[in-house]
């Protein structure tokens, strides 16, 4: 057993939505006390850094309503039930920029925000993107502009906060330790 474990007395669910679920945990702590932790459950996502044969990095900008503010982001989508994260990949990839790709490598997988979501995050990587004969249509709820940009244009943009969240900030992290290791 692990010395920080939290063992679960009773779970209530608040709410059951389409992308997220919110539960009230009781729990005895290490010490023997109890205490109760608000948490999100989530099927999990994906990230894909796509590069062009020019080198730019593919992103996305779209609003983000928990934000109240559009943001530039790598492509990226919730897993659907039973769906294989590579296949996400590709299908979130082709919906929201009108690229393909032959080829995608995991780079990673990460927890967003461990202090009350289960959300993991899969990050992939591709530098084979070849645009589709035919587009794919995206959510009916989802509106996206696909910009390419540098490097070095998109850490400018995180410096002003237009790219501002973390699965794209790893992925341009990636991106850069990746250059430097050339």
């Amino acid at each position: 057993m692990n010395k920080f474990e939290e063992k679960t007395i009773n779970t209530e669910v608040i709410y059951k939505g389409k992308i997220v679920q919110l539960q009230i945990d009781s729990v005895t702590l290490p010490d023997g006390q109890t205490s109760k932790r608000e948490l999100i459950k989530h099927p999990g996502a994906v990230a894909v850094i796509a590069l062009t044969d020019e080198g730019k990095i593919v992103f996305v900008e779209q609003y983000r309503k928990a934000l109240e503010k559009s943001i530039l982001e790598i492509p990226a989508g919730k897993l659907e039930e039973g769906e294989k994260p590579e296949i996400t990949a590709l299908r979130e990839l082709e919906e929201e920029t009108g690229y393909t790709t032959d080829q995608l490598k995991l780079i990673t997988s990460f927890y967003t925000s461990p202090g009350f979501a289960d959300e993991l995050v899969h990050l992939y990587f591709t530098d084979r993107v070849k645009p589709l004969e035919k587009a794919v249509d995206m959510d009916e709820d989802e509106f996206v502009e696909v910009r390419e940009l540098t490097l070095e244009e998109a850490e400018q943009l995180s410096v002003e906060q237009r790219i501002h969240d973390a699965k794209t900030a790893y992925a341009l992290l990636y991106l850069k330790l990746r250059e430097e290791n050339r």
